[in-house]
């Protein structure tokens, strides 16, 4: 199969929506209508899956890096300094309950 038959196959698909079942259920569709080997199949499948987690992955990253960014810019506090705060309240309420 031409590198080009692969790559309109995978900007047509929405990576970010294929399971491991959409990939085979196409490739499968693919095997039947002799457009490629079962040996091909099962290997473009296998291609599929891996690049739909590497852009998963990709994704996640590039969401969490904008989300920091954001709460950077609305000096939103994190779970870290919000965490830090209640021990210190924590600690003072403790020192004014034992005078």
């Amino acid at each position: 199969m031409s590198d080009i038959i692969k790559k309109t196959m995978l900007a047509g698909l929405g990576l970010m929506s294929l399971t491991k079942e959409k990939a085979d259920k196409l490739v499968n569709t693919l095997v039947k209508e002799g457009e490629m080997s079962k040996t091909e199949g099962s290997k473009l499948a296998k291609e599929l899956v891996n690049k739909v987690e590497e852009n998963k992955t990709l994704l996640e990253k590039k969401v969490e890096a904008s989300v920091k960014k954001i709460m950077v810019k609305l000096d939103i506090p994190s779970r870290k300094e919000m965490n830090e705060l209640q021990r210190k309240i924590d600690a003072s309420q403790k020192k004014e309950r034992s005078k």
